[in-house]
């Protein structure tokens, strides 16, 4: 896989991680939250910049974390560059379990971001916008965990990008709430309209993003795993 590539894998994994159920509500809330204040397009913009960058800031913390913890060690960098694709099969054949709905439902969800901060927030400045995206994003759910443990980790890993593609990510789970933002500022009365559009479209994004992991995923359990070719 080129590096190019490798981008607009991650950029992909975060726009539907923030079209995904769990994370979708929390941007809800954040959407709410700066739109409060409607009629200052200023606030509205700057809210969203924070919130952008609280959520790429914690998936560029814990992506580095997990990344470079993985690389630091020589035999499991080894380990990973020999058997990667092996282990990619399984991943991939997960997450989109996950992402059909097959596999995780009701396994767990973890919300940092509680009604109390929330409306400590909302009587705060744009400045709380930056701590909602950082708890936002730390609040896991299982398709949020499943594309960023099984999805971005791996390709950061095997990219050896500790803070590039994490960054990447997390520019894509913010870009709704970007888009709202500037819909909120500029043209308030079009937010219902495309906010029904994103809600229908989400579940053919996911559905068809999980089909198509699962294929490679079959693929590459049958390719790298069994040995068998297609050529």
């Amino acid at each position: 896989m080129t590096f190019t590539l490798a981008i607009l894998s991650a950029l992909w994994f975060g726009v539907l991680t923030s079209i995904s159920p769990c994370p979708l509500a929390s941007n809800i809330a954040a959407i709410s939250f700066i739109g409060r204040r409607a009629h200052e397009p200023r606030h509205v913009l700057l809210s969203g910049l924070f919130y952008t960058a609280g959520r790429t800031a914690a998936y560029v913390a814990l992506g580095w974390v997990v990344t470079a913890g993985l690389l630091m060690s020589g035999d499991l960098s080894r380990f990973l560059q020999q058997y990667m694709n092996q282990i990619l099969g399984p991943v991939l054949l997960v997450v989109g379990l996950v992402l059909l709905g097959w596999l995780g439902a009701g396994l767990f969800n973890f919300n940092l971001a509680g009604a109390g901060v929330q409306g400590r927030a909302a009587t705060g400045g744009a400045r709380w916008a930056f701590v909602l995206g950082v708890l936002f994003a730390l609040s896991l759910c299982p398709v949020s965990a499943g594309l960023f443990f099984g999805g971005l980790v791996p390709l950061a890993a095997t990219q050896e990008s500790r803070l590039l593609l994490p960054t990447v990510y997390g520019i894509g789970t913010a870009v709704p709430v970007i888009a709202f933002a500037l819909l909120i500022a500029f043209a308030s009365k079009q937010v219902g309209k495309w906010f029904d559009r994103l809600t229908h479209i989400e579940k053919w994004v996911r559905s068809i993003t999980g089909t198509v992991f699962v294929l490679a995923g079959i693929y590459y359990c049958l390719r790298h795993i069994y040995g068998l070719s297609f050529v």
